[in-house]
């Protein structure tokens, strides 16, 4: 069977480091949203020939380390189901290394894809089983939505859909490393942290100014002290209209939240030539079977 599926992107509306576990993962406590912002997978099975990925950035691998490859393997694995071969196209949209978890969504996908094609029907929680062993953002990519987020991201609890805004995401042109940010946060003393229930109670509310009003993740210290780039983005966003504006995971991508469309468009427009990446996007719902599409049409 050949099968097309959309892996959402996704943000940290707040982010907390609460403790660190006793085999070295950090605990979290974090609201997690998806946006419309995807890639595309084109899934084949029965190819005879193995795990095949494809994918349009050469700087993604299309081996064993890519996590599409770990998905698949830990599907069959769980499933019992003997692999006869899978063939993987990745169109990446979702900007590479920008804290809006492009991997852990591919990866994602694709386990979801295989339980719909095999007709498996592993339940929510057994998909997202499934994800953890392959990364720690992948259980919140199965389900997407608008999730509280515990332990190292497995713990989900569904809240109230974000009402629907635009979000204007900016990543600029440098790295980080996720495991520096975790050692330094390590070494300080964390004095402000997000106010999830209040982010969880604007979200009932369906408070765009409430939510906006309690974005915050603690990573953002860290990469905005090491690239003062990250508070400048910040401040281009506000200034054009956002009602919020934060980092999303441990950078580098900062996204505004707009109420005014034309607002939002007339930032995009501002920063586009200035940065790397800039994508204008919405709240996206949680996921369900009618995302899937099936084709007789060769991969490309």
């Amino acid at each position: 069977m050949r099968i097309s599926i959309a892996a959402h992107a996704k943000i940290n509306l707040t982010l907390d480091v609460v403790g660190k576990l006793p085999n070295g993962y950090h605990e979290l406590c974090m609201v997690m949203q998806s946006v419309s912002l995807h890639d595309m997978l084109s899934l084949e099975t029965g190819t005879d020939a193995g795990i095949v990925l494809r994918c349009n950035v050469k700087e993604i691998p299309c081996d064993e380390h890519n996590l599409v490859y770990k998905a698949i393997r830990a599907f069959y694995e769980a499933s019992g189901i003997p692999e006869s071969g899978v063939s993987v196209a990745i169109e990446k949209r979702i900007p590479v290394m920008a804290g809006l978890a492009g991997g852990s969504t591919d990866a994602a996908a694709v386990i979801r894809a295989l339980d719909f094609v095999h007709n498996t029907r592993f339940s929510e929680a057994e998909l997202q089983k499934i994800g953890l062993t392959v990364g720690a953002d992948v259980p919140f990519c199965i389900s997407g939505g608008t999730m509280l987020a515990r332990g190292v991201g497995e713990v989900l609890s569904p809240l109230s859909p974000m009402p629907d805004c635009t979000i204007l995401l900016v990543k600029p042109g440098f790295p980080v490393s996720t495991p520096y940010v975790f050692a330094a946060l390590d070494r300080m003393e964390i004095t402000h942290r997000p106010d999830t229930a209040a982010m969880a109670a604007a979200l009932s509310e369906g408070s765009l100014s409430g939510i906006a009003g309690a974005l915050y993740n603690v990573m953002e210290g860290v990469t905005a002290a090491e690239h003062p780039e990250i508070g400048e983005i910040k401040r281009q966003l506000l200034e054009y209209g956002a009602l919020g504006a934060v980092m999303s995971g441990s950078g580098p991508t900062v996204f505004g939240i707009f109420a005014d469309k034309s607002a939002a468009h007339a930032a995009y427009t501002a920063l586009l030539p200035r940065y790397q990446s800039v994508h204008l996007c919405r709240p996206s719902p949680a996921n369900g079977t009618g995302d899937f599409l099936t084709s007789t049409a060769a991969l490309r």
